[in-house]
């Protein structure tokens, strides 16, 4: 698949979306819980509480919605001030209790709309990625689809950023990379390509630490082994000190982009 190929992938109605991984995962051991005790409960977030075979955890999700009825009413996924207020209220309690935090990310970005703008979305999306580089408890986030700029990473300061083989993660998307350089939208399959949005090509530059292969029929075995990876990389940095955990976390994007 070409990297164009592979966005249209990501953006595709019919591929499961963060409320089937969580139901998948977790099933009737999630308890969602909602708002930001400031302003609203954003739909585009959704979060709670769940079990990993014996480990409680918090689980955030970017929920795009399945159909159109339900993609309305969760804002395509892309969540205002108060979603990401909802997740970062949820991660300072899983830090209270040291409980784990797995977040699933898929939006095209955070919402740009003037209400948006007039609640703080930049401060929201900045504060996140301050407070996740020093949260004392272990971190890991998934790209399930489209992971598009401030509205991804204000949910990927982890421990380790995981990606389905299909996702892709870039500061931009290429049609409006290609606006902007072209000033052609159709052009976007040469944006595509040169933004290294893909999994493989964040692997190589070492923004991501795993790549997961996507089955095309049973995707039972996909979501057994996807428990299994988590709950040993949990297992792993539970075992690690606050100092430690941080350290590696802060070390890990500082040697983004260094020459080996």
């Amino acid at each position: 698949m070409t990297a164009y190929e592979k966005v249209t992938a990501a953006r595709d109605a019919k591929k499961l979306t963060s409320i089937d991984f969580i139901a998948r995962m977790f099933g009737d051991s999630f308890i969602e819980l909602h708002g930001d005790r400031r302003y609203s409960d954003d739909k585009a977030v959704v979060a709670g509480l769940a079990m990993l075979y014996d480990t409680p955890v918090t689980v955030i999700g970017l929920e795009k919605g399945r159909n159109t009825k339900e993609r309305m009413e969760r804002n395509f996924g892309q969540a205002h001030p108060e979603g990401y207020r909802k997740a970062l209220r949820l991660m300072k309690q899983a830090e209270k209790f040291r409980r784990p935090v797995l977040c699933f990310v898929d939006t095209s970005g955070a919402f740009c709309g003037i209400g948006a703008e007039e609640r703080g979305q930049g401060q929201a999306i900045a504060e996140n990625i301050m407070e996740m580089m020093t949260l004392k408890t272990p971190i890991l986030t998934i790209l399930i689809g489209e992971g598009g700029s401030g509205g991804a990473l204000a949910l990927a300061v982890a421990d380790e950023v995981w990606m389905l083989e299909n996702a892709v993660y870039s500061v931009i998307s290429p049609e409006g990379c290609a606006s902007i350089l072209w000033k052609d939208s159709t052009k976007a399959p040469e944006a595509a390509e040169a933004l290294k949005m893909t999994a493989p090509d964040l692997f190589k530059l070492g923004v991501i630490e795993r790549i997961i292969r996507q089955p095309k029929a049973d995707e039972t075995k996909m979501f057994e082994s996807l428990k299994i990876l988590i709950s040993r990389t949990f297992e792993k940095n539970l075992a690690l000190s606050d100092d430690e955990l941080t350290s590696a976390r802060y070390e890990r994007f500082r040697k983004i982009g260094r020459p080996e």
